[in-house]
């Protein structure tokens, strides 16, 4: 037996008999700080390439992040601040509960998780937590598929900026939004049995005139002016940001780190052993890598990767709806100050790409010929303005959203009213 053998299974044996030793939270404490020392000498040993990469994040923050949530960001707080929230709260109670067995006031969250992308939806459920308009249970079940992809990243980055297919962004968009609502109603059986949140209380016969009813007693309650209402949206939506572009920069630095050190590689040749080609390509591999770390990077590379085309947008989907652990990073630190865990969040990802995945096959396998057909010319916004048109778009959905939820919440209570008056 040579010498390195020896040298490794001392290694073992000795790291077996410090496990037996060390309690387990001092092994936890000294594995975290493990690792963040090797990050720091990483980061010294390679400059340049960790500081591209924060560069890079940064820019993305800049560019993308920060004009298109802030708005959102503030217009949610101020919404919540102003009462709306229990107004759509008693509104839509007879639809969101049935279906999703959440309160009313997660419909206002699903709307605007909807339009404005992650991490305002788990950053919303949170909220309505510390508010006390839903508890523990419900709040995680809520940023589980309320907190998704927004529909213009899915349309101009992907469908049209990646694959050059403007045609593709109904089939990912659809894909990604009922695989998220399936998400939604799968996860109604989580912990059935827990508490529920009471309705609000508020006064009136017809459903409208409760809602407002509870809306205006919101409003007394809170008893602040607009400027002062106003300012605290504001910082409370900065500083929300700014915590979330720490995650950005940290981990482009982590996934640079990691490409350079050949970890991504290695993890795409365990798949390819694990993993038959006839059911993900060898070509996808490390995008699907590198979309578990990071949803722009993944997407970008699935667009390009040499696939079968419906495979390369079905790996697109899955990443899209994945998010990556950049995302799961800025969920756990925009939920975790109100009490909220993270694993349910990460169990549903994973389950909402694999159903984003089939979807996508689903809806492309019916016309799989027009797949092989030229591109289409594909329509980019461009200019200093395109984050004014993404707010546009945004905001267009979001209102859409809100719309049918409520209308199909009010055409339900009138239904159920006349159904107890004829009764009676």
């Amino acid at each position: 037996m040579d010498f390195k053998a020896l040298v490794l299974i001392a290694g073992v044996v000795g790291g077996i008999v410090l496990i037996r030793k060390v309690r387990k939270d001092s092994l936890s404490a000294l594995s975290l700080a493990l690792m963040v020392v090797v990050l720091a000498a990483s980061m010294i040993l390679y400059p340049e390439p960790s500081f591209s990469a924060a560069e890079r994040g940064l820019k993305v923050w800049w560019d993308v992040v920060l004009p298109a949530l802030l708005p959102f960001f503030i217009a949610a707080e101020l919404l919540m601040r102003l009462g709306v929230v229990h107004f759509m709260a008693v509104l839509c109670q007879p639809i969101m509960r049935p279906i999703f067995n959440v309160p009313g006031a997660g419909s206002f969250t699903m709307a605007m998780g909807i339009a404005s992308g992650y991490p305002l939806g788990a950053a919303l459920s949170a909220r309505l937590k510390d508010e006390g308009l839903a508890n523990k249970t419900e709040a995680e079940r809520l940023m589980c598929f309320c907190n998704t992809s927004d529909p213009l990243f899915m349309t101009g980055a992907v469908a049209v900026g990646m694959f050059k297919r403007a045609d593709l962004a109904g089939i990912i968009i659809a894909a990604h939004y009922l695989s998220a609502l399936l998400v939604g109603f799968g996860m109604r059986f989580w912990k059935l049995r827990s508490e529920k949140t009471p309705p609000l209380k508020s006064e009136g016969s017809f459903i409208l005139v409760r809602a407002y009813s509870a809306m205006r007693k919101a409003q007394r309650e809170k008893g602040k002016p607009f400027g002062e209402l106003l300012g605290d949206a504001v910082t409370q939506s900065i500083n929300t940001l700014l915590s979330i572009l720490g995650f950005i920069v940290l981990f482009s630095v982590i996934f640079e780190l990691l490409r350079i050190a050949g970890v991504t590689d290695a993890i795409s040749l365990a798949i390819s052993r694990v993993v038959p080609d006839s059911l993900i390509p060898k070509a996808l591999h490390e995008p699907l890598v590198s979309g578990f770390f990071e949803i722009t990077i993944g997407t970008s590379m699935a667009s390009q990767a040499e696939a079968p085309f419906v495979a390369r947008v079905a790996a697109a989907s899955a990443i899209i709806a994945w998010s990556g652990l950049s995302v799961l990073a800025q969920v756990a630190a925009v939920t975790q100050p109100s009490g909220l865990s993270v694993l349910p969040y990460a169990f549903a990802r994973f389950f909402q790409g694999i159903m984003a995945a089939f979807f996508t096959v689903l809806f492309m396998r019916p016309h799989a010929a027009r797949w092989s057909l030229p591109a289409f010319e594909p329509y980019v916004p461009a200019g200093s303005m395109a984050w004014l048109r993404s707010i546009g778009t945004a905001t267009t959905t979001g209102l859409v959203c809100l719309a049918a939820v409520a209308f199909v919440s009010l055409v339900i209570s009138a239904a159920r009213e006349a159904y107890g008056k004829k009764r009676t």
